[in-house]
Order: C-alpha cells, then sequence, then structure tokens
C-alpha cells in the first residue's frame, strides 16, 4: 500500500476539488449511526458508499437514514449500496475498494455481530484483550484488499485498535491509519468532569492532553477510577493548566450510558470526528487534534494533530505535553491489564493472568501465544467455546 504521505496528499486535492467519497464496510448500528453523522452535513460534495453481504437489511438502515434526513431537510449527499460483498473475501473487497477509490474506508464490520463482547468479559475477566482475535479478522482482510485495489485514501478501523493495528503492523502486513473509538469515549467525560468542578460553562474550551489504552478507557468510564495507576492526563482550559486531582476527575467520569447498540454511537462519532478532521484542516487550512488508539500502529491510545496549516497535510502524534516514550509506556501499563502482554513479531501475547482467569472462569485453555497465520483458528475456538456457552446460558 501506498505510504500515508502520499495518500495524505491525493485526499487533500480531492477535498478541495470537492469530490469526496467515504466508504463504510459493514452497516449495523455503527456504520448506520455514522451514516446518519455525515449525511446530515448536508454536504453535495460527499459520496457515501455502504458495503456488506445482506442487501435487505442494508438497504432497510440505509432507507430509514435517507428518508429521516430528508425530513430535516438534510439529504443531499449520494448514498451507494454495494451488497453481496463477503468480508472473508479479500478480492470481493478488493474489486469494490477498485471500483470507487474512496479518500476513506471504515471498518464497522464485525465477526460475531449483535453481541457486545464485553457483556462477557468485563464481568468475568475484568479484560477486553481476549477477544483480539475476533476484532482483527475482517480489518486484516480489509486491509489486504486495500493494497490489492491500491487504495489511496485513509483507513479507519472501529474494532479494538489499541491491539489490532499493532498486530497488522508488527506481521508486516497493510495496517490502518487511524482507531476510532475507546479513549475518544473518555476525553469528553473528562471534560465535562473538569467544567464541572472548576464550574466551567463553556465546557468546549476544556483541553485534555490524554494517553492511556482500552483498559482504562473503560474502568474509569464504568467505575470512576483507575485502578490505582496513575494517568497520563494534563487538563487545560483556555491555555492555562488546571491543577486538579486525577481521582476528583475519574469519579466524575462514572456516567450511566445504555449498554444496547445505542452505545454504539459514540463509536461511530469518534469515526465521524476522524473523516470531518481532516476536511475541516483542509478546507480551513487548520490543525485538529483528534485522540486515536492504534494510530500509526502504535499500541494504545494517543493525542494526534492533522495539520493542513502548511502546503502538505501532516497527521503526527501530538508530543507537546508528553514525549512519545512516555506515551508507550503509559500505554503498555494500561494493556496489559487488558490482557495483552505484548504484540511484536506478528505475535499477540496474553498475559499470563489472563490466560489463568479464562482457564478458571470459563474451563477453557487459551494460548498464551496467538501467531498471526493462526487469527482464524483461534477467533473460532474462542467462539465455540466462550461465546456460544455463555450466551446458552441467558
Amino acid at each position: 500500500m501506498r505510504k500515508l504521505d502520499e495518500r495524505l496528499h491525493i485526499v487533500k486535492k480531492h477535498i478541495r476539488e470537492d469530490k469526496i467519497v467515504i466508504m463504510i464496510l459493514g452497516l449495523g448500528s455503527v456504520g448506520t449511526y455514522l451514516l446518519d453523522f455525515l449525511i446530515s452535513r448536508n454536504d453535495e460534495t460527499m459520496k457515501l458508499v455502504v458495503v456488506g453481504r445482506n442487501a435487505e437489511r442494508i438497504e432497510n438502515n440505509i432507507n430509514i437514514v435517507r428518508i429521516s434526513a430528508l425530513i430535516r431537510r438534510l439529504n443531499r449527499s449520494e448514498i451507494i449500496l454495494e451488497s453481496g460483498v463477503d468480508f472473508n473475501e479479500a478480492e470481493q473487497i478488493a474489486d469494490c475498494i477498485e471500483k470507487y477509490q474512496p479518500d476513506f474506508i471504515v471498518n464497522s464490520s464485525r465477526v460475531y455481530s449483535g453481541l457486545k463482547y464485553g457483556s462477557i468479559s468485563w464481568t468475568n475477566l475484568r479484560a477486553y484483550g481476549i477477544w483480539s482475535p475476533l476484532a482483527i479478522k475482517y480489518i486484516r482482510n480489509i486491509m489486504r484488499a486495500c493494497d490489492m485495489a491500491d487504495m489511496k485514501g485513509i483507513a479507519i478501523n472501529t474494532s479494538y485498535s489499541d491491539a489490532v493495528i499493532p498486530w497488522l503492523k508488527t506481521a508486516g502486513q497493510p495496517y490502518p491509519d487511524f482507531g476510532s473509538g475507546n479513549i475518544n469515549h473518555l476525553v469528553p467525560r473528562i471534560k465535562y468532569a473538569v467544567a464541572q468542578i472548576k464550574k466551567i460553562s463553556d465546557f468546549w474550551n476544556v483541553d485534555v492532553m490524554f494517553a492511556t489504552a482500552h483498559f482504562h478507557d473503560v474502568v474509569i468510564s464504568k467505575e470512576g477510577h483507575a485502578e490505582g495507576v496513575p494517568q497520563l492526563l494534563k487538563v487545560f482550559y483556555r491555555g492555562e493548566e488546571l491543577e486538579i486531582e486525577q481521582n476528583e476527575i475519574f469519579n466524575l467520569c462514572k456516567i450511566p450510558m445504555p449498554t444496547d447498540e445505542k452505545r454504539n454511537m459514540m463509536n461511530a462519532s469518534s469515526n465521524y470526528d476522524i473523516i470531518t478532521s481532516v476536511i475541516e484542516a483542509v478546507r480551513y487550512g487548520e490543525s485538529r487534534k483528534i485522540f486515536s488508539p492504534g494510530v500509526f500502529g502504535e499500541i494504545g491510545g494517543y493525542p494526534v494533530q492533522i495539520d493542513s496549516t502548511g502546503d502538505i497535510l501532516r497527521t503526527y502524534i501530538d508530543e507537546s505535553v508528553f514525549t512519545l516514550e512516555e506515551m508507550r509506556a503509559a500505554n503498555r501499563k494500561s494493556i496489559a491489564l487488558d490482557g495483552v502482554e505484548n504484540v511484536e513479531n506478528g505475535q499477540l501475547i496474553y498475559t499470563d493472568h489472563l490466560v489463568r482467569k479464562v482457564a478458571d472462569v470459563f474451563g477453557v485453555s487459551l494460548p498464551q501465544i496467538v501467531e498471526f497465520e493462526e487469527i482464524d483458528k483461534i477467533a473460532e475456538y474462542i467462539i465455540e467455546k466462550i461465546i456460544i456457552p455463555q450466551l446458552d446460558k441467558k
């Protein structure tokens, strides 16, 4: 696949020419929310291509979004349906990508649809890393397809990017440029908490610098604490750093949320933020900060600048407050609590603690090291030995 700098140059050119193609792979709840958010921009320059296998289900979801948007007088974007595409088949995906050459491609598909994996893992294991082989399966095929089709756009992944994108990178495979979700779900909570503590009415002017991985995104959001691990966090208001105890902030981050598909509104918003930050940075010659898990193949979540203030469009990890090494270290501490010891040389290595816990709770022997070539085998093993038995109990 082409280097990111070259693809960013092409995307910038298309944005300036008002020809933007966005491809959404999978139209479950995340994809449907994202489609709704994008069509609500009322942007005539935007073509939205929805790709999936089940034509009837996808068309139904497209129609509800399209008609609802038109009721709000917001439907000016073209929507195209490409059905009959099996995400197990890289060649089928490649044909579709080659046909439209999207500027943005978003993977919102899931191997085991209709289930929040965390509903099984959090109460039993307090670790999400177990699901990595499922999370990587489709995006591996999608990125192979991007390479085959010489995709010239930006690739975004939605499922456990903290570990999945590094796994692809260390295996020498093409990998997504950005991950969505996870850290993006926590940063707004921190902003609201800081505003509440300091009685700030214009909470949108609270700025956050933060780097952590999925475990702390979840435990802080769900339980309002960091499990005794100091976090790499600084908060600012109108450029001035605020001195607030982390525990005070985190305690206010425990905001009740639905656990059904409505929760995916946040993940869709994270995808939307990445796409629109690139578009608006180019259109207005600005630099926009986002937060992204797995960005550039790094383990965990990082602050990222999308910078179009100069002649070229650049994206880079923001080291203005914390060094890259500080952020890497903080992320490794966090992801280890999520059950991932390391990702290296195409291997995902589970922690000893997770392997023992899986054996104790589910009676299942999980291999400590998952080789890249064994992804399909281990994904099916997890579905058969853990997911299905747990669902049968309900």
